[in-house]
C-alpha cells in the first residue's frame, strides 16, 4: 500500500471519528430546539399560506428558516462561552445597574420577564390545543376540552425526567424528543409522497416572487416568520448549550415539592464582573459541534418539515379538489376531512398523528423553557416538578375554558392570538441576545499559555479531549490570555438588519389589527 493510500484512509478514519462522536456526544440541543419551528401554530400559518397563495411563499419558508438557524447558533453561541443562558444574562445585565438600579429593575428587567413569561404561556397554549385537536381528529367522540385535558398529562413525563436542564446531559429526555420529530417527518413524508405533488412548481415556490410582497401575502409571511421564530426555543437552546457533553454525571435528586431560594445558574453572581466564562477547552470542545448541531436539525428537519405542510396544503387545496383559491384559508380540521375524503383513511390517521407528535413534543419544551425562564430572570429556583405544574396550569384554564364554551372556531381564533403575541414579544428577547452576543466584554474566554524559560509566551493547542489543566504542568506558570468569541462584523449587522424586519414585521401587524383587517 502506498503511502498516499495510508495518508488518505487515515485522514477518512480521522473523520468518521470525528462524525461518530458528534453523533454520539453532541447531536442532542439542535432537535430539542427545532421542535419549537413546526408546533401546532406553525401547521395553521403554513395551511393559510399553502390553501390561499399555492408554493408561491415556500421562500418566506426557507428564509424564515434561515432567521432562526441564526437565532439559535447565537443562542448556542452564547450558553458554550459563557456557561450562563440567555435569561440568566438579562438578570445580570439589568438587576444592579451601577446609576438608576431600581428603574432598571422595574422599567426594562422585570418586564421583560413578564414578557418571557407571556411567551411561554402562550406557546403552552397552542401546543395544548393543536394536540387537542390532533386527538379530536383521532377519536371524533372526544370533546375537545376533553383533549386539552388529556394531552396536559404529558407533564408527567417531564415529571419522570427529574431536571434536563441541570443534568450533563439527560440523554434520555433527548432520545425520546427525537424519537416524537421523527415521527412527524416520517407521517409528512408518506402523506406527501400520496399527494399528487407538482415538483417543479413546488420546487420553483423556493424563488422569489410577487406575491410575496402584495397586500394578502406580505401579511401571510409576516404570519409564517413570527410562527417561526419562537422566543422560548432561544432561552432553551442557550440553557442547554452550557451543559458538559464529553462525560456524563447523574443529576442529583430534587425534592419533588419544596419552593426553595437558592444560588441559581450565576450562583451568588449580582453582575457580569463577578462571573467567570467557560474555559478555552470547554469552548473549543463545544462550540463547533453546537453550531452543526443546530444548523443540521433546523435545517434538515424543521425547516424540511414546515416546507412539506405547506406544499400538502398546496397540493390539496390550492391546486387539488379542496381548491379553495384566494378565498378562505384551510384550518386543520379542513385538511384532515379532505385527506380523508381524497387519499382515505390511514393518510388522514398519519396526518392527525404527525399533529399530535408535534403538539406534545412542542408542549414538553416550552414547559421546560418556562423553567430556565423563571430561574435566569429572578434567581428563584423553584422545584421542576412545581415549575412545570405551575406552566401548564396556567396554559390549561384558559384552553379548557374556549374549547368547552366555544369549540373549533374557539380553539382556532385561540391559536391564532398566541401567535400573534408570540410575534409581539420576539423583538425584545431577540435584542439582548444579539446585543450580548456581539460584545466583547461578555464573550472572551481566557486562553492559557505556556511561558519558558527564556520568558516567551506561547500559545497551547487544545485537543478536544483534553482539559486546560492537562494543557499547564505549573499553575505559576500560566498567563492568561483573551480570546474574543464575540460576533464578526457581517454577523452584527445580518443579527440588526434581522431584527430591524421582525420589528417591521410587528409594528404593521398591530396597525393591520388595529384597522380591524383580518
Amino acid at each position: 500500500m502506498t503511502s498516499s493510500s495510508v495518508s488518505f484512509y487515515s485522514k477518512l478514519r480521522t473523520s468518521l471519528s470525528v462524525v461518530i462522536k458528534h453523533a454520539t456526544k453532541h447531536t442532542g440541543v439542535g432537535l430539542v430546539c427545532s421542535v419549537a419551528y413546526f408546533d401546532p401554530g406553525n401547521w395553521g400559518v403554513d395551511l393559510q399560506a399553502g390553501s390561499q397563495f399555492g408554493y408561491k411563499l415556500l421562500f418566506v419558508v426557507l428564509v424564515s428558516g434561515l432567521f432562526a438557524v441564526y437565532m439559535q447558533v447565537l443562542s448556542s453561541r452564547l450558553g458554550c462561552v459563557t456557561g450562563l443562558d440567555l435569561a440568566t444574562h438579562c438578570r445580570l445585565l439589568l438587576h444592579d445597574r451601577p446609576k438608576h438600579t431600581l428603574r432598571w429593575r422595574w422599567l426594562v428587567l422585570y418586564p421583560l420577564y413578564v414578557l418571557a413569561e407571556v411567551a411561554i404561556i402562550a406557546t403552552d397554549l397552542a401546543e395544548l390545543l393543536g394536540s387537542a385537536i390532533a386527538l379530536n381528529l383521532l377519536f371524533p367522540k372526544l370533546p375537545l376540552w376533553a383533549g386539552v385535558l388529556v394531552t396536559a398529562s404529558d407533564v408527567l413525563f417531564l415529571l419522570a425526567m427529574r431536571n434536563p436542564l441541570g443534568a450533563q446531559p439527560v440523554r434520555m429526555f433527548e432520545i425520546i424528543v427525537a424519537a416524537l420529530v421523527f415521527t412527524v417527518l416520517i407521517c409528512m413524508a408518506i402523506i406527501i409522497s400520496r399527494s399528487g405533488v407538482h415538483w417543479g412548481e413546488a420546487f420553483f415556490g423556493f424563488v422569489p416572487s410577487k406575491d410575496v410582497v402584495s397586500a394578502s401575502g406580505l401579511y401571510t409571511s409576516i404570519g409564517i416568520l413570527g410562527a417561526t421564530v419562537m422566543p422560548h426555543s432561544l432561552f432553551l437552546g442557550s440553557a442547554l448549550s452550557t451543559q458538559e457533553r464529553e462525560t456524563s454525571h447523574e443529576d442529583q435528586a430534587d425534592d419533588c415539592f419544596s419552593v426553595t431560594k437558592i444560588a441559581g445558574p450565576a450562583g451568588d453572581a449580582k453582575n457580569h464582573t463577578e462571573w467567570e466564562n467557560h474555559s478555552w477547552a470547554f469552548v473549543h470542545t463545544h462550540l463547533y459541534h453546537g453550531i452543526v448541531d443546530m444548523c443540521i436539525s433546523l435545517i434538515g428537519i424543521a425547516v424540511v418539515i414546515n416546507a412539506m405542510i405547506l406544499i400538502l396544503a398546496s397540493a390539496t387545496f390550492y391546486y387539488g379538489f379542496g381548491q379553495t383559491g384566494n378565498e378562505s384559508p384551510a384550518t386543520l380540521f379542513d385538511a384532515y376531512d379532505l385527506l380523508k375524503q381524497i387519499l382515505g383513511t390511514p393518510v388522514a390517521t398519519l396526518f392527525a398523528l404527525a399533529l399530535l407528535a408535534s403538539g406534545q413534543s412542542s408542549s414538553i419544551i416550552a414547559t421546560l423553557a418556562g423553567q430556565t425562564v423563571s430561574e435566569g430572570f429572578i434567581n428563584w429556583h423553584m422545584s421542576p416538578i412545581m415549575r412545570r405544574l405551575l406552566t401548564r396550569c396556567l396554559g390549561l384554564i384558559p384552553s379548557m375554558v374556549v374549547a368547552a364554551g366555544l369549540g373549533k372556531p374557539g380553539i382556532s381564533a385561540l391559536l391564532v392570538i398566541s401567535q400573534v403575541v408570540l410575534s409581539i414579544v420576539l423583538p425584545f428577547v431577540v435584542y439582548p441576545l444579539i446585543y450580548i452576543t456581539s460584545s466583547k466584554r461578555f464573550m472572551s474566554v481566557k486562553k492559557p499559555a505556556v511561558q519558558n524559560s527564556d520568558g516567551e509566551v506561547s500559545s497551547v493547542v487544545f485537543h478536544p479531549d483534553q482539559s486546560s489543566a492537562a494543557c499547564v504542568s505549573d499553575p505559576k506558570e500560566a498567563v492568561e490570555d483573551t480570546i474574543d468569541c464575540s460576533n464578526g462584523w457581517i454577523m452584527m449587522i445580518l443579527g440588526w438588519i434581522m431584527w430591524l424586519i421582525i420589528v417591521v414585521a410587528n409594528v404593521y401587524t398591530i396597525v393591520t389589527l388595529g384597522m380591524g383587517e383580518e
